[in-house]
């Protein structure tokens, strides 16, 4: 698309005469997208391939912008402060174990050096 040229917006309703239109009367993307003053063929296949897949409905369905399936489901207030104990109580067991193992090591450490 030229520099500076806004994207066209088209109505459902038209999407949908144009791939019922181009099914009926066996027209080529190319020819339709011509007919129809589309701006190109790749915009009538896609048209088509929501229109196979989805019907009718999937033309109104807004698909610009994040999907909101991409965002992570919100938690409930308790379920919060569940994690956030259970991560401070496995924090601390981490520490504790990483603290006896270092004491663990210097016995073993000053047990050799006396032998």
């Amino acid at each position: 698309m030229p520099k500076g040229k806004k994207y066209r917006k088209y109505s459902p309703e038209l999407k949908i005469k144009v791939i019922e239109t181009m099914r009926e009367k066996k027209l080529s993307y190319n020819e339709t997208a011509r007919v129809f003053n589309v701006s190109s063929d790749t915009v009538v296949k896609k048209w088509e391939r929501i229109y196979l897949e989805e019907g009718n409905e999937g033309f109104y369905v807004e698909r610009r912008g994040r999907k909101l399936t991409d965002r992570p489901p919100e938690l409930k207030e308790e379920v919060k402060d569940d994690l956030i104990t259970e991560v401070q109580r496995l924090r601390a067991e981490n520490d504790y174990l990483k603290k006896l193992n270092a004491l663990v090591a210097e016995r073993e450490r000053q047990a050799r050096k006396r032998k």
